[in-house]
């Protein structure tokens, strides 16, 4: 069987339960890895969007922590937002049967999902482009780190980004934000909150707000 006809109907109400199933997946990967408090601030953060918002924002959440669909059964979410949708269970087994709608809908979820940045290179300086290739942060630095944070919420993470022998911390926001200036030895990543570990002149700091 092949070429089961889609509408846009199917289409929006399929989209809509992936997303919901993708929020699942989301879900139960803070509650393995975090605590109850950064699982309610990412439901809350997402619970006044729409599907597209919702989709976006899960997006940039699976950029920033590519752990959570490193095992993810693309086939058996795509089965299940199908159940969903389906009205019967012989029109349901109809679909997931028909390999040319499986594979349509997977690689259509991949693509609305699976959104990741990319390291840019101009005349010897690094800097990111999103998905789209737009420029979210600008070559403009010796080094860069894309900070990998296995839990966090939605808010965005800085970058570590090195210009003239010091580290600091810039936003990929596509206005290259300092939020940490350029004035440290070396900034580490963490993977607990706070997220950055800063050493200037054998001095351990912490970003945000955390000293010793």
């Amino acid at each position: 069987m092949e070429g089961i006809f889609r509408d846009d109907i199917e289409l929006r109400e399929v989209d809509k339960f992936f997303c919901n199933e993708m929020k699942r997946q989301i879900h139960r990967y803070i509650k393995a890895h975090g605590s109850m408090l950064l699982m309610q601030k990412f439901e809350e953060s997402l619970s006044q969007l729409s599907v597209a918002d919702q989709e976006e924002a899960v997006a940039r959440y699976i950029d920033r922590n590519r752990k959570a669909v490193a095992e993810m059964d693309w086939r058996m979410l795509a089965a299940r937002a199908m159940a969903n949708y389906c009205d019967s269970f012989g029109y349901f087994i109809r679909m997931v049967s028909d390999e040319e709608t499986m594979n349509f809908y997977i690689e259509r979820m991949k693509g609305k999902y699976l959104r990741f940045h990319t390291v840019v290179e101009k005349n010897g300086k690094y800097g990111l482009s999103d998905y789209k290739g737009r420029e979210i942060l600008s070559p403009s630095y010796d080094f860069i780190r894309t900070p990998y944070c296995f839990v966090d919420d939605m808010l965005m993470l800085p970058v570590i980004a090195e210009r003239a022998g010091k580290m600091g911390l810039v936003l990929p926001d596509g206005n290259d934000t300092v939020v940490v200036p350029f004035e440290y030895d070396n900034i580490s990543l963490r993977d607990e909150e706070p997220w950055f570990e800063l050493t200037k002149g054998g001095r351990i700091s912490y970003w945000p707000n955390k000293e010793r």
